[in-house]
Formats: C-alpha cells, structure tokens, sequence
C-alpha cells in the first residue's frame, strides 16, 4: 500500500502543469474574444451615465451606462469586458419610459431610453475621467 500512494503522490504534481498551461492557453482565447467583443461594445453602449447617484455607486464598482433599446444584459456584459477589459460579475438593466413635456403650448414627449448598470468585479476599475 505505501508503495502505491507514493506513486500516486510523485504523479499528482505533473497534473497541475499542464492544467496551468491550460489555463494560459485558455486566458489568450479570453483575450482574443475581448477583442472581438470590442467591436459589439461600439453598437451596444451609446454613452455613460453620470449623475450625482451613479457617482458615489462608483466607488462601490458600480458603473450605469445608456444602452441601445435591444441590448440584452449578456450583450452589455461582453461589451462592458470587450471595451474596458474589465470582468463583470452583475448586470442590472431597467427601460426608462418616455415622459410628456410641454413645448411651449404644443405638448411633446422625451424620448425613452435604457439604462444598464454594471458591477464589476473587486479590484477592476473603470476610468472614464481620463484626461479630464
């Protein structure tokens, strides 16, 4: 029996080895669908949302972004990740309503859009304030 479980004991470090460059290999096919998904994030994302609210959730990794109307929250997330190179853990999407407004005597309607916001994971950091 001793014999036996020292073999299997010299045979278990070799495994991690090559799960390791599995794992390499694995990251490089990560980086290469990021950079695919870059391209989505152009049609995807229409512009950050920036208010007093989504400002403080920031320092909580919270990031809101105005999105296109069909855009699922899989689609955000391939694009959050493609454009910023960030790892996203939640996303959370509401539809804004368009609202009426009076244009002088003429009534009009705002436009509705949708809102997604994006959690990312701890230790990544979105910098949207560059160069400002």
């Amino acid at each position: 029996m001793a014999v036996i479980e020292e073999k299997k004991e010299l045979a278990t470090p070799s495994k991690p080895t090559v799960k390791k460059a599995v794992k390499k290999a694995a990251d490089k096919k990560e980086v290469i669908v990021a950079a695919k998904n870059s391209d989505i994030a152009y049609r995807v994302l229409t512009e950050p949302w920036i208010t007093e609210k989504t400002h403080k959730a920031m320092a909580d990794n919270k990031y809101t972004f105005k999105v296109i109307h069909s855009a699922t929250k899989k689609q955000v997330k391939l694009a959050i990740e493609g454009m910023y190179s960030v790892k996203v853990e939640k996303v959370s999407v509401v539809n804004i309503k368009s609202k009426k407004k009076a244009y002088g005597r003429h009534m009009g309607t705002k436009a509705g859009f949708k809102k997604a916001t994006v959690t990312l994971k701890q230790g990544d950091k979105i910098e949207l304030f560059q160069g400002a």
